[in-house]
C-alpha cells in the first residue's frame, strides 16, 4: 500500500464569523492510500482553536511513509490497531482511517453501509450555518435560503431578540462556540421558547458545563466538552446530545464504537464537520445513519472543492453509489 499527500486551500465563499474568529479560508490535508490501482481518500483541516499544524502532520507522514509499503490489506478495525501504534494526532488518525475505509471498500467492491450493514433508508437532514451578525441579518439569510434547517452562530447571546430567529418558520439551532456566560445559559434553560431550538451546542468553554442542566428546557450538545468515549458518563447530568465529528474522535472507526456507547447513555447524536471538502463530507455521510442529526454543510460553503462523491442538496444528504466512502478527485 502507498501514502501519499497533498495539501489544499479550501476557499470559502463568503467570511465564516464564529466566537473564535473570522475565516476566509481553511488550509486542509489529503491522504491519499493506494493499492492495486484503487485510491482511498482522507482529509483533515488546519483548525487554529484546535491548534492544528499542517506542517507538523506532513514530518509525521514522511516519517511514517515507509511502514505503510509493506502493510497488508485488512480489515480496517485490525488495521486501525495498526495506525493506534503510530500515537497520532486525532485529526491526522481521521484522515489515513478514512482513507483506508475508502480504498478498502474500493478493493471489496462494497459500500461503508454494505460493509458495516448499515441501513441507508433513514438519514437525518443536514442544518446550514449561518454566520454571527445582527438578528436581522440573520434572519433575512435564514428566509433568502431554500434549506430548512439552520444552525445560527453567537457570540454571546441576544436575549431581546433570539427568539426572532423562530419568525422564519424554519428550524432552528444555536452555537454558541463556548461564548455563552452562566447566566446566558441559565435564561435559555429555563425558558420554554428553548425547547424550540433543536438544540443549543457548546454554550460554555471547555469544562465549564456545571451550570447546564439536561432536564430543563434546552436541548445541549457538547462539542468541545465531548472528546471520547470516557467523556460520556461525566456529562450525562448536563448535555442531552453530543456532537460526534470524525476528526475530533479519530476517524470512522471510533466514531461506531462512540454512537453505540453514547446510545447506552441516551444521547442523541449529531454527526459533525469542520470546514472539509467533499472528502471529509463524504466520510461524514456514511456514518449520518446512525446519528439523529446532522450538520454537514461545509462543502457547500467552499467555492473551490476538489472533490465529488457524497454531497448535500438543500439540506437533504444525498450517499455516493460507489464502493468505499465513493470519493474521487476532481
Amino acid at each position: 500500500m502507498n501514502l501519499t499527500w497533498k495539501k489544499y486551500r479550501l476557499l470559502l465563499k463568503e467570511t465564516f464569523s464564529i466566537a473564535y474568529g473570522n475565516y476566509d479560508y481553511r488550509d486542509s490535508l489529503t491522504i491519499i492510500l493506494s493499492k492495486n490501482g484503487e485510491k482511498g481518500y482522507g482529509e483533515c483541516v488546519a483548525i487554529n482553536y484546535y491548534q492544528i499544524d499542517l506542517d507538523d502532520f506532513e514530518k509525521t507522514l514522511s516519517f511514517i511513509q515507509s511502514k505503510f509499503s509493506n502493510q497488508k490489506i485488512v480489515h480496517p478495525n485490525e488495521f486501525y490497531q495498526t495506525l493506534l501504534s503510530f500515537n497520532l494526532h486525532p485529526f491526522l488518525l481521521s484522515a489515513i482511517d478514512c482513507a483506508y475505509w475508502d480504498l478498502y471498500g474500493k478493493l471489496e467492491q462494497k459500500s461503508f453501509a454494505e460493509l458495516n450493514k448499515i441501513e441507508t433508508s433513514k438519514l437525518p437532514e443536514s442544518s446550514y450555518t449561518i454566520s454571527i451578525a445582527t438578528i436581522d441579518e440573520q434572519i433575512k439569510k435564514i428566509n433568502d435560503s431554500s434549506w430548512e434547517k439552520f444552525k445560527v452562530k453567537c457570540n454571546s447571546l441576544d436575549k431581546d431578540n433570539v427568539f426572532r430567529l423562530f419568525s422564519t418558520g424554519k428550524t432552528i439551532s444555536l452555537d454558541s462556540n463556548a461564548s455563552f456566560s452562566d447566566d446566558e445559559c441559565a435564561f435559555l434553560q429555563n425558558n420554554p421558547l428553548s425547547e424550540q431550538f433543536l438544540y443549543i451546542e457548546q454554550p460554555r468553554p471547555i469544562g465549564e458545563f456545571q451550570i447546564l442542566d439536561k432536564n430543563l428546557h434546552a436541548n445541549w450538545m457538547a462539542d468541545e466538552d465531548f472528546q471520547n468515549v470516557s467523556y460520556l458518563p461525566k456529562l450525562q447530568n448536563h448535555y442531552s446530545s453530543v456532537n460526534i465529528k470524525l476528526m475530533k474522535c479519530g476517524g470512522l472507526t471510533p466514531a461506531l464504537e462512540l454512537i453505540s456507547e453514547a446510545r447506552k447513555f441516551g444521547y442523541k447524536i449529531m454527526i459533525g464537520c469542520m470546514t472539509e471538502s467533499s472528502i471529509g463530507i463524504s466520510a461524514g455521510i456514511a456514518i449520518a445513519p446512525l446519528c439523529d442529526f446532522a450538520d454537514l454543510d461545509s462543502a457547500n460553503l467552499i467555492s473551490n472543492d476538489h472533490a465529488s462523491g457524497s454531497f448535500v442538496e438543500n439540506g437533504k444528504l444525498v450517499p455516493s453509489e460507489k464502493a468505499g466512502l465513493g470519493i474521487s478527485l476532481k
